[in-house]
């Protein structure tokens, strides 16, 4: 973990390009039938230039937004059918967003890529098999908005000194729970929602609540048997998470909390003084 601890970049991004065109880039294996839009074929999948849905049965989908020259939100997609289910939560939101695997890029080609924010997707396995996630929780984390979801959010535990275990309460599947969140915290993930609310889970594995470091991050959200199901960074609140699946057709506000990350990313970009 020291290794991972001094990885840690300051100040923010700095030499960034200007923002290339508005892409998604969806593994070809996944298309089914590209309606609404216009894509172009390169290696290994599809480079998507206006908004489009991809459809088919049991397929996911992929919504681009439409905000013209804004540097997009960029997904590390952890080899999970789920994420591009956020990727058209974002896409209906608005939102330019470009998908990149665990390991198809660098965290400091990444970084290159100025993005407005980054998403951490689901996806199989523990933190440890994540690739560049746990890496981009620590270097950029601290500056810029970074939203983990299912196993992003046990990135940021294990990244700030927590355990990743095995739910006492065993393997969840599509599992309907009730989530409660701190509204003490004023504007976070859960802003405008009923408390409780209800959440899809599809997860084996939580941030152990014994070695949780309260020094760095703050339990925001649970569940009425006390498993951690949000957090955030204390320091930096732009870096928070959730154990639930707000996609999830199960998740009854799950659309309102991707508008709430991308509201805390417009946050961020109003603080930062104006040349």
């Amino acid at each position: 973990m020291a290794s991972l601890q001094s990885l840690l970049l300051f100040p923010g991004p700095s030499g960034c390009s200007i923002p290339r065109a508005r892409t998604a880039f969806v593994p070809t294996t996944r298309v089914s039938e590209v309606a609404n839009g216009v894509g172009a074929m390169r290696k290994g999948g599809l480079v998507v230039s206006r908004p489009l849905a991809i459809r088919g049965v049991d397929e996911p989908r992929v919504l681009n937004g439409d905000r013209k020259n804004e540097k997009p939100i960029i997904v590390i997609d952890n080899y999970d059918s789920f994420t591009y289910n956020l990727c058209q939560y974002m896409g209906e939101l608005g939102a330019n967003f470009e998908v990149y695997r665990n390991d198809e890029l660098t965290v400091e080609e990444l970084k290159r890529k100025c993005p407005r924010g980054i998403l951490i997707s689901p996806g199989p396995g523990t933190p440890q098999d994540s690739g560049i996630s746990l890496q981009t929780v620590l270097q950029l984390g601290p500056s810029m908005p970074l939203f983990g979801v299912c196993m992003g959010l046990q990135c940021i535990g294990e990244a700030f000194g927590g355990k990743v275990v095995r739910s006492p309460f065993g393997v969840v599947h599509g599992k309907h729970s009730l989530v409660y969140y701190d509204e003490s915290l004023g504007d976070t993930l859960f802003s405008g929602l009923p408390n409780p609310f209800t959440a899809g889970r599809y997860h084996s594995l939580v941030i152990e609540k014994d070695t949780f470091p309260s020094d760095v991050l703050e339990i925001t959200a649970w569940t009425e048997d006390g498993l951690i199901m949000a957090a955030r960074h204390k320091k930096y609140p732009h870096i928070q998470g959730v154990q639930f699946h707000p996609e999830s057709i199960i998740t009854t506000e799950g659309k309102m909390m991707i508008n709430n990350f991308i509201k805390s990313i417009e946050a961020v970009e109003d603080s930062i003084p104006k040349p």
